[in-house]
C-alpha cells in the first residue's frame, strides 16, 4: 500500500511528521505517513474508518506512543528523540488533551479538575501565576463553554456526560497551551449539542491563537473546521 501523504496547512507547522511508520507488536504496519503538516492557528478535523489509526496517530502526536520509524515534530520539538518521561512533561506543559472518555478525577471538584494543569506544570502556571487569577480563569472557561459557575464546587462524578465534556475542555484550555488535541470529544452528544459545544471550543481556541487537531467520525462537523483530513 502506498504511504499516505497528508497536509493541513504549510506555514510554520505546529505538527510535522516525516516518514512515520507505526505497528503494534506482532502486526503489520498500521500507519504509514510520509508527510503530515498542521499549520499554526489552524483547526483540523481528522476522520477515517474505525481501525484506520486515528487515535493511534493522536497518541503519536502527543507522545504517548513512539513510532518505529520517522520523526514526530510538535511545536518545534522532535518527540522521537525524547525519553518517555520527557514526552510526558512536554505534553503536560504544551498540549491540552481532551480525551474521548474525559478522564476527569471523579471525586475532585470541577474547579480542581480544571486547575490541575496549572498546578502540575510550570509553563501552564506561568500564564496565570496568581492563585485567585487561576480560580477566575477556571470560572471564565467553564462559563465560556456553556456551564454555570454553580458546577465549580460539585464533584466531577455528579455531572452529566455533557457537563463532563465541557469540564474536560476547560482543563485542556487553561494556561493557554499552543496545541489542543481532542479525541472524539462529541461522540456521546446529540447533533445540536455537538454543534454548540464545538462552536464554543473553537471560539476559545481561536481567542488564544492555539491550534486544534480533533478526531471525529461525524462528517457533519466538517464545516466548522479550516481543513478536513481523511486517514
Amino acid at each position: 500500500m502506498k504511504p499516505a501523504v497528508l497536509t493541513a496547512g504549510v506555514a510554520e507547522p505546529v505538527i510535522r511528521l516525516d516518514g512515520l511508520r507505526f505497528a503494534w507488536p506482532g502486526q503489520k504496519v498500521l500507519l504509514a505517513i510520509d508527510d503530515f503538516v498542521v499549520a499554526q492557528g489552524s483547526t483540523v478535523l481528522l476522520q477515517g474508518a474505525s481501525g484506520s489509526g486515528k487515535t493511534t496517530l493522536l497518541s503519536l502526536i502527543v507522545g504517548v506512543l513512539s513510532a518505529q520509524q520517522g520523526s514526530v515534530h510538535v511545536l518545534g520539538q522532535n518527540l522521537s528523540q525524547m525519553r518517555p518521561a520527557q514526552r510526558d512533561v512536554f505534553r503536560g506543559e504544551s498540549i491540552g488533551v481532551i480525551f474521548q472518555l474525559f478522564n476527569l478525577l471523579p471525586f475532585l471538584s470541577v474547579r480542581d479538575n480544571v486547575l490541575l494543569p496549572v498546578r502540575m506544570f510550570a509553563r501552564r502556571r506561568l500564564q496565570i501565576k496568581d492563585t485567585d487569577a487561576q480560580r477566575r480563569e477556571a470560572s471564565r472557561l467553564v462559563t465560556a463553554l456553556g456551564l454555570s459557575d454553580a458546577v465549580l464546587d460539585r464533584q466531577a462524578h455528579q455531572l452529566s456526560v455533557g457537563q463532563q465534556q465541557r469540564v474536560a475542555a476547560a482543563r485542556a484550555l487553561i494556561g493557554s497551551p499552543p496545541l489542543i488535541v481532542a479525541d472524539e470529544p462529541t461522540s456521546a452528544l446529540d447533533e445540536d449539542t455537538q454543534s454548540n459545544f464545538l462552536a464554543l471550543l473553537i471560539a476559545q481556541v481561536r481567542a488564544t491563537g492555539a491550534t486544534l487537531l480533533m478526531v471525529s467520525h461525524d462528517s457533519r462537523l466538517a464545516g466548522q473546521f479550516d481543513q478536513v483530513i481523511r486517514l
